[in-house]
């Protein structure tokens, strides 16, 4: 994978078994690029926070009593991991925790307006489209994935199949539990980073912990009660739509199930980027300090959904993704050379998934370079949903 010209191709990683087994699998394959994440998050965690590894480690550790109380079953997949990798849990649990640290320092810097690095360029955009709006009559579901730039290697195609759940799909940075992703009970979910004047790093649920806990939901009201189960400690976006054509948009704020903010589709299309848009949100959202092209990404998202054919397709979403409007800081995001290297992002990956035919395509990099793969996971996803058997036809 080369930043030049952001095109690649991810390495997949395959496993299977208990929490333990797959972590260990996944640790072993990805070996070579945890140690890549971990050494580019040191780097990152002083630029933002100040804090040295060592202290990041501290810091991280408070983390594992509330994720095992949440579901002990992530802390063991993190175990495994981080003894396929050949490096300690803390370390595993700091680049999972990463959104807490980071977010939580520029949430600090945003109190007196003062942050020697400046606001950093933004994030994802995501959308998603329920049946009536489809051309095909499909849900579908998909996002631009924007971050640092040494993700572009570390970002794998993690398939995990599973004794004890629904098996899923996820593009995910390697060491990270889950991302962008489908399960094969039909759930699909996009992402966003979202920024308030609340996120102070508080162990609790992190986002990355939450986005493992979706792939285990087998209908989308499952997926609303995991967010809901215990406290969260950061701000996030989760766009959620199931092939039952039902699609939900979850603004959360760190703290409890009050904390949830729902947006549903208009005119069968939800789209979303880097700020809160619920009326009903009602702290300071620091998002838009943070990532000042959030609004226009969303709105030119918009313009080209409404410009385009009343009947979507995934490949009116393809051109749109691609969109270089307020380049470098477009839909498609660029590095920014202005901007100092820790703070420079781009589109590092973007995924379309249509969630009745359990199909999904991956760009390698940026979507006006990368061409869209499909991925072959046709198998792992025609896993039986046991809540299901007893369905009326």
């Amino acid at each position: 994978m080369t930043v030049a010209d952001g095109v690649g191709r991810f390495p997949h990683v395959k496993v299977s078994g208990s929490p333990r087994e797959r972590g260990r699998a996944y640790g072993e394959q990805a070996r070579d690029r945890i140690a890549v994440s971990i050494r580019a998050y040191e780097d990152v965690f002083e630029a933002y926070a100040g804090w040295s590894w060592p202290q990041v480690r501290r810091e991280a550790a408070r983390y594992e009593a509330p994720i095992a109380a949440f579901d002990d079953r992530y802390v063991e997949e993190m175990r495994g991991i981080a003894e396929g990798a050949g490096v300690d849990l803390e370390d595993v649990l700091s680049i999972n925790v990463r959104t807490e640290v980071m977010f939580a320092a520029k949430a600090r810097a945003a109190d007196s307006a003062t942050d020697s690095s400046g606001p950093r360029q933004g994030e994802c955009t995501a959308f998603a489209v329920v049946p009536e709006s489809s051309a095909a009559g499909h849900t579908l579901i998909g996002q631009n994935w924007d971050w640092l730039l040494h993700c572009f290697d570390t970002v794998v195609v993690l398939e995990s199949e599973q004794d004890e759940g629904p098996n899923f799909v996820s593009v995910v940075e390697a060491g990270l539990l889950a991302k962008t992703g489908m399960n094969s009970s039909g759930l699909g979910v996009v992402t966003n980073a979202l920024v308030t004047e609340d996120d102070r790093g508080e162990p609790a649920v992190p986002y990355h912990v939450l986005l493992r806990a979706f792939m285990d939901a087998e209908t989308i009201s499952d997926a609303l009660a995991a967010a809901q189960r215990a406290p969260r400690s950061s701000s996030a976006n989760y766009l959620l739509a199931h092939r039952d054509g039902i699609a939900v948009d979850l603004e959360a704020a760190p703290g409890d199930f009050s904390r949830l903010f729902l947006l549903f589709p208009e005119d069968g299309v939800v789209t979303h980027t880097n700020h809160f848009r619920s009326p009903a949100f009602d702290r300071r959202d620091v998002s838009l300090w943070v990532m000042p092209d959030s609004p226009f990404r969303l709105e030119r998202l918009r313009t080209i959904v409404e410009q385009g054919s009343p009947e979507l397709t995934l490949d009116t979403f393809r051109a749109a993704l691609a969109d270089h409007a307020n380049y470098p800081s477009g839909v498609c995001c660029h590095p920014d050379g202005r901007m100092e290297p820790h703070d420079q992002g781009s589109t590092v990956a973007s995924v379309l998934m249509d969630l009745d035919d359990a199909r999904i395509w991956v760009a390698d990099g940026r979507p006006c370079a990368a061409p869209f793969r499909e991925l072959d996971v046709a198998r792992l996803l025609d896993k039986p949903s046991p809540v299901r058997r007893g369905m009326p036809a």
